[in-house]
């Protein structure tokens, strides 16, 4: 499965928890984490191949009032130290019941993340590993890539338009459709 082969990508958004770092439930604490094997490495090439950089991620800790936003943007800080920086960050502070614009599947984040980096949806790659990364991608008009982990559902995976085996598969997908078409003619 692939990208589509009409579009210019020129920003990759990526979700944090068991995409960027290795998942700690309602993680709000910087010592704890930890980035995914070849994090780093896929965040510099996608840098040096001049893409936008973002993270969207859905963060109910706040809701749930077991951590507070400063908590979660020290935390979210400590991910761009290790594997960063990112352009922007959007963070979701709702729980699943909240029916907010931003949590994902909704778009609100991409859409936010591509008004802030300023470049339109349709260029725009989202890489998560659940199918709500994914669904928010296609709901905004981006596209998505879905790196499963042995929590992402069979269906999520069955449902996705394009699967990479991990972060760094599905930076080189994106990397195929960086510059502009006459580029790759």
């Amino acid at each position: 499965m692939a990208l589509a082969p009409d579009r210019v990508i020129r920003g990759l958004l990526l979700d944090r928890d068991d995409t960027l770092v290795v998942d700690v439930p309602y993680n709000a604490d910087p010592h704890l984490v930890v980035p995914v094997p070849g994090a780093r490495r896929a965040v510099e090439r996608a840098r040096a191949a001049g893409l936008r950089l973002g993270v969207v991620t859905n963060q109910s800790v706040i809701a749930k009032g077991m951590a507070t936003r400063e908590q979660v943007d020290a935390t979210n800080a400590r991910v761009d130290e290790l594997v960063g920086p990112f352009d922007v960050w959007c963070v979701c502070p709702h729980d699943a019941g909240d029916a907010c614009a931003c949590r994902k599947p909704r778009p609100g984040m991409v859409l936010d993340a591509a008004e802030r980096l300023g470049i339109p949806p349709e260029s725009i790659v989202v890489v998560g590993d659940i199918g709500a990364d994914v669904q928010a991608a296609r709901n905004a008009g981006a596209q998505g890539i879905l790196v499963p982990t042995p929590r992402t559902r069979t269906e999520e995976v069955d449902a996705a338009e394009t699967v990479a085996a991990d972060l760094d598969e599905a930076v080189a997908l994106v990397l195929e459709h960086v510059g502009s078409a006459a580029d790759r003619a």
